[in-house]
């Protein structure tokens, strides 16, 4: 047997574009080759359990060798193997069959891989590495001859009889000059750990050392030697292809160190199984997020029959997902992706769906099934939960019966039963129920009293995606603001028919104005005379709600509207409690200039308890007191 021949194609310059476009990344080149040795070791297993192949499957493992002065790769396995007839099939005709299209399609592309995989050309990326490509195979079929195919990565081939004796093929890569880096131990484990972990075959590269009991000495201790095994690289059964009821909480926890082997251990766990209408299989993982915004995306690696694909996860698990860790498997989703092919794919938006389902079910069911366990997890649950609600209706709808609103007594609330709580005495004179809220309980401490005085609950709304939800919720539920506690004079962020009447004369508050606007001496600061209880602060400073909010988003947002509130100055509100015994001692203190230092004073105090007070004003203060004592 012997032939040469010339690829069924049309196109000269075919090969060409496979190798300089074919994958971005050349190291692909070895995920294709073994994922084509794996599946070949599975249709003869399959094979033998329904009986026909009658043969010993013997070990069936696929196995990746090197040599360095030869400048080979070789990818072996002991699968169907192939007959001549086949080789000129499946190399040189179906793989081509698309090989015009493949040209044509091409020319348009913006992204190589918007056509990988349309065409069946994952064994030619191994001409993207290699100058020449041998294939020795012997197929299962009795009476089968052994086959060699030799291609230089021109369209030309040659076919000859081989030597081979044992079922299987071997692909050998003659690495071109270019190429030469993946003639190395190092680079080669890397991409067979990345790309061929879990493959359900074992896949063997080389050996390794191992330590072995080797009997007791003579004090009755062990000894041990070192022995050379074959090094396996792969999980060939993880987690993920197992049915939840075999598995224990060990087991989760054991496959999570193996892939994030530095991270604290995950909350908790969602196993993923279904099979209509798409096939997906997986398990994402809760991690522990700290309260700054510890967005580590690309955390969860998406595979297709458990050969890994990209960790670019984005249109597959959503938005507010992404800061999941885990594995996702779905055979629906092609090897060769793009986000051109993952935005267009119907079973795309399905999967999409199904774990958001997935997900807000798992929470429904820890908080009905021990809330005391859930609250305690929801500093570390609160941030995902509140982006799904921002970013998803769907979300919303489920999440409103778990998510969790605390106080400043760390007391949990779902937003019904606050809403409950709080409806009786924080509605305002227009029947708004006024949600209050802190966002940093040391600093506004005195804002929170006054709220707590008047048996007003209080909020803790800290997080850095709280200034969105707070947004949000407000646009959800009925008849209800939020304001921050600092936003105002207490009496003016839950305006009450009987409220206090300012006891000045309108002269008085005319005077008293003007001392504190010559006192401060700054345009950001407007100066309002309020009539307070005489318990309040006899000065307050707040920011304006709406104003506040906006410089928050716009410091979480990321651009966008939002960022032009970010670069306005900071202009503050100064309430003047006219009922407070100070403000009647300015009035009496004698001349203009004891008059401005007690209202200076004052105005600095407020400062001070806002943490406004800084530098040479912070000085002069201290000065001041010392004097005024």
């Amino acid at each position: 047997m012997q032939e040469k021949g010339t690829i069924s194609i049309h196109t000269e310059n075919i090969f060409p574009i496979i190798k300089k476009f074919l994958y971005s990344d050349h190291e692909i080149f070895l995920r294709e080759l073994v994922s084509n040795a794996v599946d070949a070791t599975q249709k003869i297993k399959r094979l033998a359990t329904l009986g026909q192949y009658k043969g010993e499957l013997g070990d069936i493992n696929v196995e990746v060798s090197f040599d360095e002065k030869k400048k080979t790769i070789t990818i072996a396995d002991k699968g169907l193997g192939m007959t001549a007839e086949e080789i000129k099939k499946y190399i040189n005709q179906i793989a081509f069959s698309g090989a015009t299209e493949f040209v044509e399609k091409f020319k348009d592309a913006k992204d190589a891989n918007e056509i990988i995989g349309k065409f069946g050309l994952g064994f030619y990326s191994a001409f993207m590495v290699a100058k020449n490509v041998e294939i020795h195979t012997l197929s299962y079929q009795d009476g089968a001859e052994p086959a060699i195919w030799t291609c230089d990565g021109s369209t030309e081939f040659e076919i000859k009889k081989g030597k081979r004796k044992t079922r299987g093929t071997d692909i050998i890569l003659h690495i071109n000059e270019d190429s030469e880096e993946f003639l190395d131990k190092w680079k080669l484990q890397g991409i067979l750990d990345k790309y061929c972990k879990f493959l359900p075959v074992p896949i063997k590269f080389g050996t390794k050392s191992e330590s072995v009991e080797d009997g007791v000495d003579d004090k009755g201790e062990k000894k041990w030697k070192s022995v050379e095994v074959d090094n396996i690289i792969n999980t060939t059964s993880p987690i993920w292809t197992k049915s939840p009821s075999d598995l224990k909480d060990e087991d989760y926890l054991n496959f999570y160190k193996e892939l994030y082997p530095m991270s604290e251990d995950p909350l908790f766990w969602i196993h993923l199984n279904v099979d209509y209408p798409f096939n997906l299989t997986g398990v994402l993982y809760f991690p522990k997020v700290k309260n700054e915004f510890e967005l580590q995306r690309n955390k969860i690696k998406l595979f297709s029959r458990q050969v890994f694909i990209t960790d670019e996860v984005k249109d597959i698990v959503p938005e507010f997902l992404m800061l999941l860790h885990g594995v996702i498997d779905s055979p629906d989703i092609p090897l060769n992706v793009s986000r051109s092919f993952l935005q267009a794919d119907g079973n795309v938006k399905k999967i999409n769906n199904y774990i958001t389902k997935k997900v807000a079910d798992k929470l429904s069911e820890l908080y009905k099934k021990d809330r005391k366990a859930y609250e305690a997890k929801w500093n570390d649950i609160g941030l995902f939960v509140k982006y799904g609600m921002i970013s998803e209706d769907k979300f919303y709808e489920k999440g409103k019966e778990f998510t969790l609103l605390k106080n400043t007594k760390d007391e949990y609330f779902t937003l019904d039963e606050y809403t409950e709580k709080v409806k009786a005495i924080q509605t305002n004179k227009d029947d708004q129920t006024i949600f209050l809220y802190a966002t940093d309980v040391d600093k506004q401490d005195s804002f929170i009293a006054s709220a707590n005085k008047k048996d007003y609950d209080v909020l803790v709304l800290d997080s850095p995606i709280d200034s969105h939800f707070i947004q949000h919720i407000e646009t959800k539920l009925d008849k209800t603001q939020l304001k921050r506690v600092d936003a105002d004079v207490v009496e003016k962020l839950i305006q009450k028919e009987d409220s206090y009447a300012n006891l000045l004369t309108e002269d008085q508050s005319k005077q008293v104005k003007e001392l504190f606007e010559k006192a401060i001496d700054n345009k950001s600061y407007s100066v309002e005379i309020e009539g307070l209880s005489p318990e309040e602060m006899p000065v307050t400073i707040t920011m304006e709600e709406w104003m506040r909010r906006m410089k928050d988003m716009a410091q979480t947002g990321g651009g966008g509207p939002m960022s032009f509130y970010g670069q306005m100055p900071d202009s503050y509100k100064v309430a003047i409690n006219g009922n407070h015994p100070v403000v009647d001692k300015i009035l009496k203190a004698e001349g203009e200039e004891a008059q401005l230092q007690l209202a200076k004073q004052a105005f600095d105090l407020a400062k001070l308890s806002q943490g406004l007070l800084t530098g040479k004003d912070l000085t002069a203060f201290v000065k001041r007191s010392v004097e005024l004592i």
